[in-house]
């Protein structure tokens, strides 16, 4: 399993490294609109970053997510993304 750790770099953008055998950072940017669409302010944006990274990890390796990205992105490539981190979110 990979660990994530996340850091805030200012009130928008995040720094997520992934533990395993290539550790990986990324730096992902969350739109405060886009952040509430999904969590409706229920969750940290910290945790739909983890929980984001859960659902990337589970359909890839850490070395194939892209370096450098917005969060709405996800749903370009997965177009379950949002449907599904808002049940993950749901369920906590």
């Amino acid at each position: 399993m990979n660990s994530i750790q996340i850091a805030p770099i200012d009130a928008t953008t995040f720094s997520v490294s992934i533990g395993g055998r290539t550790p990986t950072t990324h730096i992902v940017t969350v739109s405060p609109g886009y952040a509430k669409r999904l969590t409706a302010d229920k969750v940290s944006v910290e945790l739909l970053l983890e929980k984001s990274f859960e659902f990337l990890l589970e359909r890839e390796s850490n070395t194939s997510i892209l370096r450098s990205f917005e969060l709405s992105v996800i749903g370009q490539y997965f177009s379950e993304y949002e449907r599904v981190i808002r049940e993950k979110l749901d369920n906590l």
